[in-house]
């Protein structure tokens, strides 16, 4: 066979194999091959490679698209100058992901505008690169979801969902009123995870403050029994990224309050040390 023939059935066959990406390399890499640029070996390695790499952030999109990440942050992008009370090297341990497989709740405390969220998006993103499932939610979209689906009959199906994914990841906590019930049902969602699926919870507000956040002191209290054992804490004190190049315009008694409790752990919960892990981030064991 003439070489235009092999050529013209080999661009059928990756038709036939679902290679987009390498089909449309194949005439600059067979160039490079008769120019003596690349070897036959390094040509097959740059046609497969290529079309893995296309595969591979195909997949990661679909599966950004499917955890409902709001928007697709790094932890690279984030500006840890800017919150010097962060230890770099403790957060960039959970990209190790380790806390998914202890299936720990991993909570990040602090101000408006301090990088939580980035962090959690962040941290979803490294989750989704490594093939875990992962849904992201705000707690009131949860709570209004898990309502709908108690009016519905339909409750234990949607807690099995929220249940699928190895880690689930609540923002918001604390920033808006949760409804009468709501912090029931959602600690029926906490207690289906309980040890067996991760969490990254994100909130404005320090852990003594929950009674009120969920208008119930005692479900409160449930939450937190569950939340804070095996749990990673990271508290964020600082201004608003967002707010940055406006300080000057924000009152002084509000550029400098701080929302979150200096410590997160409420006293009436037992707080033992057990060894540092993820770099150092603070944990507890209940």
């Amino acid at each position: 066979m003439s070489a235009s023939s092999v050529i013209e059935r080999v661009k059928t066959n990756l038709v036939s194999l679902k290679m987009p990406r390498a089909l449309e390399i194949l005439d600059v890499t067979l160039r490079g091959l008769e120019r003596g640029e690349i070897s036959a070996l390094d040509a097959i390695d740059a046609l497969l490679t290529e079309e893995l790499t296309m595969r591979e952030n195909r997949r990661i999109k679909m599966a950004v698209q499917m955890a409902k990440l709001s928007a697709i942050k790094t932890l690279a992008g984030f500006d840890f100058a800017f919150q010097p009370s962060l230890d770099k090297n403790r957060v960039l341990a959970l990209a190790g992901l380790q806390f998914i497989n202890r299936a720990e709740a991993v909570h990040l405390i602090g101000p408006p505008g301090t990088g939580k969220t980035h962090l959690s998006l962040a941290l979803g993103v490294e989750a989704v690169k490594a093939g875990r499932s992962v849904y992201f939610s705000s707690l009131a979209d949860i709570v209004a979801s898990l309502a709908k689906a108690e009016r519905d009959g339909a409750l234990r199906e949607r807690i099995r969902y929220y249940c699928r994914f190895a880690l689930l990841i609540v923002d918001e906590i604390g920033y808006l009123p949760v409804t009468p019930g709501g912090g029931n049902l959602f600690f029926q969602l906490v207690n289906a995870r309980y040890e067996k699926g991760a969490m990254i919870l994100t909130s404005n507000r320090g852990f003594a403050e929950w009674g009120e956040i969920f208008g119930d002191s005692v479900v409160a209290t449930a939450l937190l029994d569950r939340l804070l054992h095996h749990a990673v804490v990271i508290q964020i004190e600082g201004s608003s990224y967002r707010l940055r190049e406006h300080a000057d315009l924000v009152p002084e008694t509000i550029r400098h309050k701080t929302q979150a409790t200096a410590n997160p752990i409420p006293p009436t919960l037992k707080r033992r040390s057990r060894p540092p892990k993820d770099g150092g981030a603070d944990h507890v064991d209940g």
